[in-house]
């Protein structure tokens, strides 16, 4: 990745991609298995006990997981520019990752001890965990301006993501292991909290043996009130904010993106099961999809990026998702067509779990791109403060999106409710017009050049 041609110096940059790139394989065992494929249908369906003649029996526990979520991204937006501010001022971004990895882990083990009914404390756990989790992306994140020039962002933020769906898989292989979602299984079934936090424990350590500490020349090592230097960081930030127009009109769209890929994230195989009646073999085959076409379009359109530009990478992945929600939402009439047209008889369960690949690739090339377009838009000296703002934005999203689902979905049929999705890609989409790339990183060059 590194243009520097001393053999030497190169091995030790690619030696750090490689360690920044075993984050998002280690945290990829926390989304995946916690909150878009296991934990979630366990706290659904047998933590939050099930409302008795209703036509959806779980219609509580979905509303009360969107919300414990949302709880968490609320508490990571009154905190990620702060921490991303005392980062870079401090030099610690590594200990602040740290720190966020440690938590993530110590919470998601203690999942162990969530039975049956015991709901506000399944909830108060995966606030927190998801908190843990949320920061250390923002963390994580920072240190890809550092990694490489401007030119390699799209493919490093590319690789890092398509290694990090790989992870997925092998932690959700472990999960698998535990048999079915039913109250007699639960003893089994409540180990998914401390094989997720032994797998992230392990998976990260290459993290912290090769990602090195930036040094910035704004570093201190007085002692200094650090949270007061956030805040007036991140004042400063705010008031420089004209400077970065382009980044400013890109975290209003992604504001909308965040909140389609929350609801997707946290609800995908919810809707499948409460919806589509998948079953395990569905879900084993649609997870496997999710995974492989994740990583294959994170690489993908890593790649494509450094050819046509960032933004238009990501418009691309929008249009994706906006044909990937209108077929999800019309599996049934579109199963029906198919099997007239070919003459064959494919369940709907089965030509959604096919559909959901588009999702997978929807998700891997989606984050990669926002990521990658942040990091170009950022100058090295506000990159903590920057991917505070892309944390700040996304998670005001994820917040407003699955809380507003939650609610949505009491009153509508989950199908219907989630139409939201679509909408929110839309809205992102024409937002995302008004972004000039070009501009974005001259005005990024530019006030390095003053600093």
């Amino acid at each position: 990745m590194s243009k520097d041609k001393n053999p030497e110096a190169k091995k030790k940059k690619n030696r750090e991609i490689f360690g920044w790139c075993m984050f998002d394989f280690a945290n990829s065992s926390y989304t995946t298995v916690i909150i878009s494929v296991v934990y979630c249908e366990i706290f659904t369906r047998l933590v939050v006990p099930e409302e008795v003649g209703s036509d959806n029996p779980f219609r509580m526990g979905n509303t009360l997981w969107a919300w414990a979520l949302a709880a968490s991204y609320l508490f990571v937006v009154a905190t990620g520019p702060i921490f991303g501010a005392i980062t870079d001022y401090s030099s610690k971004k590594k200990l602040f990752l740290f720190l966020s990895y440690i938590g993530c882990v110590i919470s998601t083990f203690l999942l162990y001890y969530v039975e049956p009914g015991m709901v506000a404390f399944g909830m108060v756990l995966i606030a927190f965990s998801n908190f843990f989790f949320a920061s250390g992306e923002n963390f994580a994140s920072s240190f890809l301006p550092f990694l490489g020039s401007k030119e390699d962002l799209g493919k490093i933020s590319g690789y890092a993501w398509g290694i990090g769906y790989f992870g997925g898989i092998g932690s959700v292989a472990l999960a698998t292991t535990l048999g079915d979602y039913t109250l007699d299984n639960f003893e089994n079934l409540k180990l998914v909290g401390p094989y997720t936090a032994v797998f992230f424990l392990i998976a990260a350590i290459p993290t912290f043996l090769f990602l090195k500490e930036p040094h910035l020349p704004l570093g201190v090592t007085h002692k200094v009130n650090y949270f007061k230097i956030g805040k007036d960081r991140v004042v400063q930030t705010l008031k420089d904010a004209t400077h970065f127009k382009d980044l400013m009109i890109y975290l209003v769209s992604l504001f909308f993106t965040m909140a389609a890929l929350a609801i997707v994230i946290s609800f995908a195989f919810i809707y499948g099961s409460q919806e589509i009646h998948i079953q395990s073999e569905h879900k084993q085959a649609m997870f496997i999809f999710i995974q492989i076409a994740a990583a294959i379009g994170a690489l993908a359109f890593g790649v494509i990026q450094d050819s046509i530009g960032a933004k238009k990478t990501f418009n691309l992945t929008l249009v994706l998702w906006l044909v990937t929600c209108g077929l999800i939402y019309y599996v049934f009439d579109l199963t029906s067509f198919l099997n007239g047209l070919l003459g064959k008889n494919w369940t709907v369960q089965w030509v959604f779990v096919f559909i959901s690949s588009l999702a997978g690739m929807g998700l891997g090339s989606t984050q990669s791109a926002s990521r990658a377009l942040v990091g170009i838009f950022s100058p090295e000296s506000k990159s903590g403060e920057f991917f505070g703002m892309w944390g700040l934005s996304g998670k005001i999203a994820a917040a407003a999106g699955l809380f507003l689902f939650g609610y949505i979905q009491t009153l509508l049929s989950l199908r219907n409710a989630f139409l939201v999705v679509a909408f929110f890609y839309f809205i992102s989409l024409l937002i995302n017009l008004f972004v000039n790339e070009e501009r974005g990183v001259e005005a990024a060059n530019r006030f390095q050049e003053k600093t």
